[in-house]
């Protein structure tokens, strides 16, 4: 396998997630600040222009959440996700997706305003900002609830799981923000401070050149 990557962005989630299955796989280096992400090689595996990508085989695969669920899918003895049919996958799925489909696109309207207003409209911009980061904040608050209710000290509660990568990696994002930031609530801070210690995820972070703050 080969994962598609930038460090710091949402190839993390995947590739926390490979460190964790401690699976062979090879990372390919996109380099954003040169635009390599937008380059017509690129482009052939993902036509969005997003990273990441993950190369299994003959299988090319982009959306974090779909390159999650076939991670899990083809190493379950790994555990990193409930049995398939039973309500705790049901609401691992319901996690997974709004992860991906609601706190995942505000953060991003957050830290890319311009892409939601007409060219050169500098005020609409700021405002996308600070709604996105408003609505974050309570989206984080659900996040502070869930592990609260789960009794820690993983999302879902005693059992480590995928979604534990995707949670630490957005929550992350938050580490600059003016106020509101992931760390500062009183759960999910003990809970990303557990996520650090974590080997795979200090693998990444060697990997990945990822310096203080780390969440």
């Amino acid at each position: 396998m080969q994962l598609h990557y930038y460090p710091g962005t949402a190839a993390m989630i995947p590739h926390i997630l490979l460190e964790e299955l401690g699976v062979p796989y090879e990372r390919v280096l996109v380099d954003r600040t040169q635009n390599r992400h937008k380059e017509p090689a690129y482009l052939r595996l993902n036509p969005n222009g997003l990273i990441p990508v993950l190369t299994d085989g003959d299988l090319v695969l982009y959306e974090s959440a779909a390159i999650v669920l076939h991670l899990c899918d083809t190493h379950p003895h790994a555990g990193l996700a409930p049995a398939l049919g039973t309500p705790q996958r049901a609401h691992f799925y319901k996690w997974l997706m709004w992860l991906s489909n609601t706190l995942q696109p505000t953060l991003s309207a957050y830290f890319y305003p311009e892409r939601w207003v007409r060219e050169g409209n500098a005020e609409a911009a700021a405002e996308v900002k600070a709604i996105a980061r408003e609505k974050a904040t309570g989206l984080l608050a659900q996040l502070d609830d869930l592990v609260a209710r789960n009794g820690g000290p993983w999302v879902e509660g005693p059992r480590y799981s995928a979604l534990d990568c995707y949670v630490f990696t957005l929550c992350r994002w938050t580490r600059n923000f003016p106020q509101g930031k992931a760390r500062e609530l009183p759960n999910l801070g003990p809970y990303l401070q557990r996520m650090s210690e974590r080997a795979a995820l200090q693998r990444v972070f060697v990997a990945e050149q990822i310096s203080a703050p780390l969440f």
